[in-house]
């Protein structure tokens, strides 16, 4: 086994394990960390795919801004372990037959599928194309869509503001 394979089976398993733990683990904040593991390794999946710009997206958007964002929110709501939840059961028994269902269909897919191997794949930088599209092509659009960014940021810093009554 070539050490690239092996890394990629190592994020995979990262990647899938965290969001195990996201998807059963009782405790929201356990869940938001291991959110963490889950987003880092989907990034580490785009590498693999050589999509460059993606993988950076996928680390500066959800890690550094989503995941954040859910961690301050969790963080600063108070009491959110003190909450009791009285039917832990419901739903179990038709969510793992919709999964099962689910697991059936893929490995079906997968072992029907004819897979073609390539020879060898050279992976290309995208992020200089794209920035190219962004200062020339989509210029405009670009700058719109920063306009609107820098609006919402105002109105939630004015939103957030308390009121100084003198």
């Amino acid at each position: 086994m070539e050490i690239s394979t092996a890394v990629f089976y190592l994020i995979a398993l990262i990647t899938v394990g965290s969001a195990a733990v996201v998807t059963f683990s009782r405790n929201i904040i356990y869940s938001a960390f291991s959110l963490l593991g889950t987003f880092a390794g989907v990034a580490g999946l785009y590498i693999f795919l050589g999509a460059d710009f993606v993988a950076g997206v996928q680390l500066l958007i959800y890690v550094g801004g989503i995941l954040v964002l859910i961690l301050f929110a969790v963080m600063l709501t108070h009491r959110i372990t003190d909450v009791e939840i009285t039917n832990r059961a419901a739903g179990r028994i038709p969510a793992l037959v919709i999964v099962g269902v689910f697991l059936a269909l893929l490995i079906q897919t997968v072992r029907e599928t004819p897979w073609v191997k390539v020879k060898e794949v050279a992976y290309q930088p995208t992020t200089a194309k794209i920035g190219d599209l962004f200062l020339e092509n989509y210029l405009l659009p670009f700058e719109l869509a920063s306009l609107v960014l820098l609006a919402a940021m105002i109105g939630a810093v004015v939103l957030s503001r308390k009121e100084i009554k003198e």
